[in-house]
This record gives C-alpha cells, structure tokens and sequence, in this order.
C-alpha cells in the first residue's frame, strides 16, 4: 500500500485533520489529502481558499494537497489509489463513515477504507466547531495551525 486518499471538504483544515494525515503519512509513501468542493454543504471558505489553507497547514514532505469535484472513486481511479482515510473522532461518525464506505466499494470494488482515530486532545475538533467559534468571533487558534489564523479573519 504505497498511495492512500484522505477526502473531506477541510472547512477550514484542523488539527483534528491534521493529526490524521500525519498518521496517515506514517503509514503510507504518499497521502493524497483532497479538498471537495461540496457544494452540498455550503462551505464557508471557497474551494480556492481551503486548498490554500490546507498547503498552508501540511508541512509534511510525502502528503499533497489537490482539489475535487467529482466522485471520490473516480478521483482514485484518476490517481491510482485504493486506500482512502477516513478520521473518526466518536462512535456519532461511525453510522456515516460505515455508511460511505460501503457506497464507495459498491461503485470501486478494489477500494478499502481505513478508519484513524486522531489523538484524545483532538477527538473534540471539528470544522463545525471551528466555523461556529469564527462566526461569533472567538478564538480559535488552539485548534487550527498558526499558519492559517489569518486566512480565517
């Protein structure tokens, strides 16, 4: 397994990410991370700027970072890859994760979902927390990179 796909909208990209794709990283010769656009979910940040932020963020040598807006199986088609990473943070993300990973090896038989756990001081970090504390002004450079803070305001 040298290739492995870590797919989520990152609105914005953060620490509870990130400790994912470093683990993944360990693991792997090359983790794809890739930014959906996902329009379905009305993202606070542009496509544009959450890659952006994501590059910003990953200062890991073996990970990159691309944008999407298609099936994720037809990205890892696309990329050669059969392994795709999924963070699971409590047993809530379990039911859709399961879910997910089922309808993506009905379409791409070859695929294989690996389940992370990030580390317990970043079980609670969510991109929704995040937004909620941004959109009442609050602080929220413990749970993001410092390198984005100014990407956020």
């Amino acid at each position: 397994m040298s290739k492995a796909i870590y797919p989520g909208t990152f609105d914005p990209i953060t620490k509870g990410h990130l400790d994912i794709i470093k683990r993944a990283s360990n693991l792997f010769e090359e983790v794809v991370v890739a930014v959906a656009k996902s329009k379905e979910k009305n993202p606070m940040f542009s496509l544009e700027k959450r890659v952006h932020m994501a590059k910003k963020s990953i200062k890991i040598e073996n990970v990159r970072v691309i944008p999407f807006d298609s099936l994720l199986v037809d990205l890892c088609k696309k990329e050669s890859i059969n392994v795709v990473i999924r963070g699971l943070r409590a047993v809530s993300d379990f039911e859709y994760e399961l879910q997910m990973g089922y309808a993506n090896q009905s379409l791409k038989s070859d695929i294989e979902t690996i389940y992370l756990m990030p580390s317990l001081s970043n079980a609670f970090i969510s991109s929704s927390v995040v937004r909620t504390i941004l959109k009442f002004g609050g602080d929220v450079s413990h749970l993001v990179s410092e390198e984005i803070l100014e990407d956020l305001k």
